[in-house]
């Protein structure tokens, strides 16, 4: 836990911004720390959030907010899971109890909610760009300051964030990019040495007496050359630099990230700095709490819990979720399958693919936050006769769009996508909503969109996905759905086809996904039929025809975006037949829809069950 603050007066409830941190004597920074990483302990523990990567984090927050003029220095967090410290350190911390909430603070860094967040993020790798591009404004602006990227080791592995330091390496500008190393140290970084190293190559003194050594050998190339390549390995011998040295940065580090005496000086040598530098700093996920200590990736995202007990299972077993549905669907296939390869961009628990890496490791493939790669990589594998599944949350999966067109539905390879948190995913906002996949999949020739409207279902039409000669898309939410049992079968659903669930009059809801069940509710009281249609490409055209022909009019219903979703795919194929009847379009509208409670949400676009009836009611029924 925490060091005791019990002895001394509190100072976080003084600190309203961080010119209030930035007052105080070095000395009690320690003390501050102590105070945040209790504070967001005990706010997680009642909202719920992101909890490891942010005790990991509250050193490093306290220190740039206390050496950096923030906010003229720009400070840009990569994904934005280890924000809450800097939340707390920037006026909001009588806010945090609202964490996630409707209404409430978001759980990412947000323009919109503080001048602080100096740009919103949620998806990882993007820090370097932003910054660069700050820092470059900056320079064409004449203003001198300071553009930082925080960015995790994770984030690191994904391509953009390569492409932009090879672009800030040949730039002149105040940029500090910060690795937050909680993983691939290569060494600890401990000891009076490192630290005096770290001190050492970030100051004045050793950055004028390269700069000089440099201009006094340019003369002598054969010197030059061998003075820089001493210089390399011996630094080599102690820090990995030669890597980021080698895209133009001056490499500083690694350096404890939890020790405020070793992270204030280095910071302080490195704002005096210009070019490109690089902090490498090694940190902790879970520091000062031992459970998440011990286990970071529980304590990654958790629920409520009491922190003096850490989280505990639940007394009655949850139901089923879509996710572990396809986790179990992906082993049965394996296991009937040797073909069958699993890939994911660094979602492993989260999508599901826990139990396939250890029955089947030689084909899981965790290709690390590289959706883009994870792609095209399952392309080659289709080339070569595999089977691959790719294992992508919806929102993911926007990130490889070129990918998606190019490398695999113009040469239509079998590969199966595994959309996980479709539609609207609740306390992660709008950054993270499944609500785009159906339109930006639709437009795609050879692509096929499956849309299962409960678990059992789920599990079939991945079947039928993977039986196809051509890429397939399978979408299902985030959590469970309606607590329908599944079958142990691998038995498949029908390509294409939709079926009547409910046999009514008048008016037709066609439902696609899991919003069946409050059509089926609506539809009870309307006495309308239920078509589940179950495709959104292709639409069972016949299915379709036929009950526009027999009904009024129809209702679609759809947890996606209108525009360009399964109710516009509706109306094209009702107009190439030259069918003409009453449509009403039920889905999310053209806005992007902030962070809540997912049933909150759902009610609040008219999609829960009284929603869809009232909307029927004052379109056909007034």
């Amino acid at each position: 836990m925490p060091h005791s603050t019990q002895a001394r007066a509190s100072l976080l409830p003084g600190i309203h911004s961080p010119q209030d941190l930035r007052r105080l004597p070095r000395a009690d920074l320690r003390a501050v720390a102590d105070e945040v990483r209790a504070y967001v302990l005990e706010s997680v523990s009642k909202t719920g959030g992101h909890l490891s990567s942010n005790l990991g984090t509250v050193e490093l927050t306290v220190a740039l907010h206390y050496v950096f003029n923030t906010p003229t220095d720009r400070l840009v967090w990569d994904v934005g899971h280890q924000t809450y410290p800097h939340k707390i350190l920037t006026g909001r911390r009588e806010r945090m109890s609202t964490l996630r909430q409707l209404g409430g603070l978001s759980g990412f860094p947000q323009r919109t909610e503080s001048e602080f967040d100096t740009f919103g993020t949620a998806h990882s790798s993007t820090s370097i760009s932003a910054a660069l591009g700050m820092a470059m404004a900056a320079k064409i602006k004449g203003d001198d300051r300071y553009s930082v990227a925080i960015i995790g080791d994770g984030a690191l592995t994904a391509g953009m964030a390569f492409e932009a330091l090879n672009n800030a390496g040949v730039e002149d500008c105040r940029l500090l990019v910060i690795l937050n190393d909680n993983e691939m140290s290569i060494s600890p970084p401990v000891g009076a040495l490192n630290r005096y190293l770290a001190q050492l190559m970030s100051g004045q003194f050793y950055a004028k007496a390269k700069s000089m050594g440099k201009s006094v050998l340019k003369g002598a190339p054969t010197l030059f050359e061998l003075a820089k390549r001493i210089e390399e390995h011996a630094k080599g011998m102690v820090v990995p630099a030669t890597l980021f040295e080698q895209f133009g940065f001056n490499y500083i580090g690694p350096i404890d990230g939890h020790d405020l005496d070793s992270l204030i000086p280095t910071l302080e040598n490195i704002r005096h700095l210009r070019g490109p530098q690089f902090l490498h700093v090694v940190t902790k996920k879970g520091q000062g709490y031992e459970h998440a200590e011990a286990d970071p990736v529980a304590y990654h995202g958790p629920g409520k819990f009491d922190p003096a007990v850490g989280l505990q299972k639940p007394a009655v077993a949850p139901k089923t979720t879509f996710t572990q549905v396809f986790g179990q669907w992906l082993c049965d296939m394996a296991a009937h399958d040797e073909r069958m390869v699993g890939i994911t961009p660094a979602m492993r628990e989260g999508s599901g693919l826990v139990e396939f890496e250890a029955r089947f490791p030689t084909r899981y493939f965790d290709v690390g936050i590289a959706e883009q790669h994870a792609v095209t990589f399952a392309a080659g594998l289709a080339t070569e006769g595999l089977k691959p599944v790719v294992a992508i949350y919806s929102t993911f999966l926007q990130r490889a769009y070129d990918q998606l067109i190019h490398d695999v539905a113009i040469q239509n390879l079998p590969v199966v996508f595994a959309l996980d948190r479709a539609g609207l995913v609740g306390a992660d906002g709008a950054t993270h909503a499944g609500a785009y996949d159906i339109a930006f999949l639709r437009c795609i020739p050879n692509m096929a969109i499956a849309c299962p409207a409960d678990e059992n279902e789920c599990r079939q039409l991945l079947s039928t996905a993977y039986a196809q000669n051509q890429p397939v898309a399978v979408r299902y939410p985030r959590g469970s759905g309606a607590g329908v049992a599944t079958s142990a079968s691998l038995d498949g659903l029908p390509f294409g086809k939709g079926e009547i669930r409910r046999q009514g009059t008048g008016i037709a809801i066609l439902a696609f996904g899991t919003l069946l069940q409050p059509a089926l509710a609506a539809a009870q009281a309307l006495n309308a039929t239920v078509v589940n249609m179950r495709w959104a490409k292709p639409l069972d055209a016949q299915l379709l025809l036929e009950v526009a022909k027999t009904h009024a009019a129809l209702v679609t219903v759809e947890d996606g975006a209108l525009m360009g979703g399964a109710g516009s795919a509706v109306l094209e194929a009702l107009q190439a037949a030259q069918q003409t009847v009453p449509v009403l379009q039920l889905g999310l509208p053209d806005v992007f829809i902030e962070h809540g409670d997912p049933v909150k949400l759902m009610a609040m676009q008219g999609l829960d069950a009284v929603g869809i009836e009232a909307s029927i009611r004052a379109r056909f029924l007034p």
